[in-house]
């Protein structure tokens, strides 16, 4: 089934959800590895990448979001406290903030840089800069944020997955499960 339900989530909810998982989680090692070379070409190409694919990661959120917003909402897993609930829709509000608030704010950082290197994004097209003032203390600024907000989003992921994973291996419910196959494959297993 391709659309959610409000028994569990459709194939396009859960394509969007790991793609978006590999690509945040890759990005993140990404940036943490080519502020590290010493290789300038290398070090150049690297940050190419992951300019492109902060903007991927921007593009498919953006079709993330509005997916979400076209499907019904599963309701939460019925084994679920009340806190459970309330601390996952915080998480997962906070997880899209950053969603979008990482990616702009790596443009913003390009964009007020004084060095005006532009974005090729994958090699195929300039992205225009933002307009925002170019000086040492917005670029100063704009990468302070993007560094404080990247090192939220791997606590919250930290959080999210050590949660997952709680589910699955010491409370043995579904959580993890209506987030792994489409609702309708899930009924078919069962019947």
């Amino acid at each position: 089934m391709l659309r959610n339900t409000k028994d569990g989530y459709g194939l396009v909810a859960i394509v969007l959800h790991w793609t978006l998982a590999v690509l945040v989680i890759g990005q993140i090692g990404l940036g943490l590895a080519m502020l590290r070379v010493a290789d300038k070409r290398l070090s150049f190409d690297l940050i190419q990448w992951h300019k492109s694919i902060g903007l991927l990661i921007l593009a498919l959120f953006v079709l993330r979001l509005a997916w979400r917003l076209a499907n019904p909402q599963p309701a939460p897993e019925a084994s679920l406290k009340r806190w459970e609930k309330t601390a996952s829709a915080a998480v997962h509000r906070l997880l899209y903030a950053l969603l979008l608030a990482l990616p702009l704010s790596g443009w913003a950082l390009v964009s007020a840089s004084v060095l005006g290197i532009p974005t090729l994004v994958f090699g195929l097209f300039l992205l225009p800069h933002l307009p925002v003032e170019v000086s040492e203390a917005g670029e100063a600024f704009w990468r302070s944020t993007h560094h404080l907000l990247a090192f939220a989003a791997i606590l919250l992921i930290a959080g999210h997955i050590l949660a997952a994973l709680r589910h699955r291996i010491l409370l043995r419910d579904h959580v993890l499960q209506r987030m792994l196959r489409p609702v309708g494959a899930r009924k078919r297993e069962r019947t």
